[in-house]
């Protein structure tokens, strides 16, 4: 299954899950990452970490290592 850590910039695409251990699954879901939700990766940091990205309308920064827990499909 392909990852948000796997996107590339100006990419968009859809949840499919999220995954991982209780405290990180309800941190990511409380920021408005759910099943269905579209994502859109703007930018990544000159290093590759973290990345910026538009979720529901307002810019999310995610460290790639929690980015690994989100599950997506392109749109």
């Amino acid at each position: 299954m392909r990852t948000l850590k796997d996107v590339e910039e100006g990419e968009r695409v859809k949840v499919i899950s999220v995954s991982g251990d209780r405290i990180l699954k309800r941190r990511l879901m409380d920021m408005g990452i759910l099943k269905g939700c579209e994502i859109e990766v703007l930018k990544a940091a000159p290093l590759g970490d973290p990345v910026e990205l538009l979720v529901r309308g307002y810019r999310l920064t995610l460290r790639k290592k929690d980015a690994e827990s989100v599950g997506v499909e392109p749109l």
